[in-house]
């Protein structure tokens, strides 16, 4: 068995990451949060970080183990400065870390867990961790969504991660709340709310908050306006594996609410398991 020596952390956290000119921009208090993350909202330093970000897609779990992680400019179009293109997040990435992802995924029945050699962080992890840890000196591993796959298959993958708690590595899903890129609205007012997006969005934080997981999982169900907030599941599914990490009884808590277009909302939590 791989273990890595560390110190116990108790939360996990779900993050909406916000568009890739964040780091070069100051319109979204969004950015605001994660640059206070150690002062305001988690001061221990991991070990290590796993995050699930929204932009890696692929057919069966994967997860990333290079020497020093790559920044991947997973996007185009955006009419942002050239120095956009310029950033650099060149944290250290975690091998070991890698070994114990696959170790603890295949253990629960995930079945042919990859490791991929070569692939670096794509902006839905730089983007917020050059925020929240600027020094980039701690080692990050990324792990993969499935597509082809429920919100109740990514929960389970959390709950296998749910060990890695006790060996100091601290768990990020990272992917936007409320994620309907064809039905921005351009001329909303600084946080205005279009009621289906905010409908969504509250019936999350109250399931959240009072610990209705099996509501969450089957949100496409449950949820009202859910195929409208989500019309692919990519930004929703990194949530539902931070909050299988956390382990049972899992206490959630709203650490930011703001909203951009309308209908993207920047809602972000913070799952811990009491002791």
């Amino acid at each position: 068995m791989t273990t890595i020596s560390a110190d116990k952390i108790n939360p996990t956290f779900y993050i909406s990451h916000g568009p890739p000119t964040l780091p070069i921009e100051d319109s979204l208090p969004l950015k605001h949060l994660l640059k206070s993350w150690r002062q305001k909202i988690f001061d221990q330093k991991p070990k290590s970080i796993l995050i699930i970000s929204g932009h890696w897609e692929t057919n069966e779990p994967t997860v990333n183990s290079v020497d020093v992680c790559d920044t991947i400019y997973d996007f185009d179009g955006f009419p942002a400065p050239l120095d956009l293109y310029k950033l650099k997040y060149p944290t250290p990435g975690a091998p070991d870390l890698a070994r114990r992802v696959q170790e603890l995924l295949t253990s629960s029945g995930f079945n042919r867990v990859h490791i991929d050699k070569e692939r670096g962080l794509d902006h839905g992890a730089w983007v917020p961790l050059m925020l929240m840890y600027p020094e980039a000196n701690i080692p990050i591993s990324q792990l993969s969504i499935q597509m082809n796959k429920d919100a109740t298959y990514h929960y389970n993958m959390g709950r296998a991660l749910t060990p890695l708690k006790e060996e100091g590595v601290l768990i990020i899903g990272s992917g936007t709340t409320v994620h309907n890129l064809s039905d921005l609205r351009w001329d909303a007012k600084d946080q205005e709310v279009i009621p289906w997006a905010g409908e969504f969005d509250k019936w999350l934080e109250e399931a959240l908050l009072n610990g209705r997981h099996e509501d969450v999982n089957n949100y496409l169900q449950k949820a009202p306006h859910a195929r409208t907030a989500h019309p692919t599941p990519d930004h929703f599914y990194p949530l539902h594996v931070a909050m299988g990490a956390a382990g049972g009884n899992t206490k959630a808590e709203l650490i930011h609410r703001t909203w951009s277009l309308g209908t993207l909302s920047y809602a972000s939590y913070k799952f811990t398991t009491p002791n």
